[in-house]
């Protein structure tokens, strides 16, 4: 029989690839979305299917991480053979003006849903969502094996859920991994994130829409990978024979500022006339440098990231310069975009 998946976060940018992949290998995929007086499904509608069709293999169920009833009442249902938990207050910046909120999702929602996997389908296997940006302030190259000084909400309940993870795996025998992933971008990235904020302003400052551009840090420095490439690794992860924690990452790190001047030059312009600092974006503790080393990944995954800098930035100006250009709306572009 075909395998069956359950994915939280569905709806988002790395939710949306891993459906695609999912979808491409046989799978049956049930994506968790919450209900809400409008839809939020652009990034996964080219992949919508009526019920009624003969190959029905991706459903919407509504729920929520902050419901655990709910949660188990799925996984009785559905009884996936995976589960990939992606759901999260994702935003950094914006962690420290929702803090609780963000800890209820990206920590107690962890709970919920490793108590509903095990009382519901504990042979299953589970993929957390960890991040970078647990590691905070530990120098780079940040592995499996360095020390975690995360430096905000958000990256406290990442690693809340990070540890939870392995202390199920430990105290219940489940087959649950955490894959530690280091920044990883695309034309589906939101608008609010700083690599999507700068290929957008690019766009629309080619096309004479707007003239400035304002950023926070611009000397933070992060090891930028393509998303697609990524949801294979998380994949990979639950194909082991054991579950363990894995850091997917690119090796190298580039300042947000070599962001914009890569960006605008793809567009033939200058990044100073049209940069300028503010400080309402900066974050009341900073992350200076992740630069991940993703060898064990290499290793026991056979995986490594190959889309490098200068291609990802190239590829996001590219596809919102040609979304601008054509009138498209945003989920049209990324069908064009996809790798």
């Amino acid at each position: 029989m075909a395998p069956t998946a359950f994915v939280t976060g569905i709806t988002g940018q790395d939710g949306s690839y891993l459906a695609e992949l999912l979808l491409s290998k046989g799978y049956t995929v049930y994506g968790l979305i919450r209900r809400s007086s409008t839809f939020n499904t652009d990034r996964i509608e080219h992949l919508y299917q009526d019920p009624h069709a003969k190959d029905y293999r991706l459903r919407l169920v509504y729920g929520d991480m902050q419901d655990g009833s709910r949660l188990t009442r799925l996984l009785h249902e559905v009884r996936p053979d995976e589960i990939y938990n992606l759901a999260a207050q994702s935003h950094v910046k914006v962690s420290f003006d929702t803090a609780e909120q963000t800890g209820d999702v990206g920590a107690l929602g962890v709970t919920r849903l490793l108590e509903a996997m095990r009382t519901a389908c504990p042979a299953a296997r589970f993929y957390q969502a960890s991040s970078s940006e647990m590691y905070g302030s530990v120098p780079p190259p940040q592995s499996e094996a360095s020390a975690f000084s995360p430096r905000s909400p958000y990256a406290i309940s990442k690693l809340y859920g990070h540890h939870l993870v392995a202390n199920y795996r430990e105290a219940y025998g489940l087959f649950a991994c955490s894959g530690i992933l280091f920044n990883h971008e695309s034309p589906r990235r939101g608008g609010t994130f700083v690599t999507r904020k700068i290929s957008r302003a690019v766009a629309s400052i080619k096309a004479g829409k707007q003239d400035k551009l304002f950023l926070g840090n611009l000397d933070a420095r992060r090891d930028w990978g393509f998303a697609p490439e990524y949801v294979e690794g998380m994949w990979r992860m639950l194909q082991q024979p054991k579950p363990d924690d894995y850091v997917l990452a690119t090796g190298e790190t580039h300042s947000v500022r070599e962001f914009a001047q890569r960006a605008f030059a793809r567009a033939g312009l200058d990044w100073q006339k049209h940069v300028q600092h503010d400080a309402r974006y900066l974050r009341p503790t900073e992350v200076d440098a992740l630069q991940g080393d993703a060898t064990k990944a290499a290793r026991t995954l056979q995986w490594q990231a190959r889309t490098r800098f200068d291609a990802l930035a190239d590829l996001m100006v590219d596809a919102d310069m040609y979304a601008l250009q054509h009138g498209l709306r945003e989920f049209e572009v990324r069908q064009r975009f996809f790798p």
